[in-house]
């Protein structure tokens, strides 16, 4: 679990927007995508390590994974959320 702390200092590095942290729900649902094969970082690449957490961007379009308790805040790095959700019907 990300400390409160740091969660409120931290927001997206492209635009700024604050960050939430991602529901277990979504994060379940992401790693299957991502053993089946079928997720893609925002650089086009495909994922191939599970994520343990995930901070949401406040308008929902992007995952910024955190793995080993560590977030990971590379613009290239976050997950698009509409592929995703769409392939899932996450809510």
């Amino acid at each position: 679990m990300i400390d409160a702390e740091l969660l409120k200092i931290l927001c997206c590095p492209e635009t700024h927007q604050e960050l939430r942290p991602a529901e277990p729900s979504l994060v379940n649902k992401l790693n299957d995508q991502i053993a089946a094969g079928n997720v893609k970082n925002r650089a086009g690449q495909p994922v191939k390590e599970k994520i343990d957490e995930g901070l949401v961007r406040a308008d929902g379009q992007f995952l910024y994974p955190i793995r080993r308790n560590i977030p990971i805040m590379l613009v290239d790095e976050a997950l698009p959320l509409a592929p995703a959700m769409a392939a899932t019907s996450v809510s």
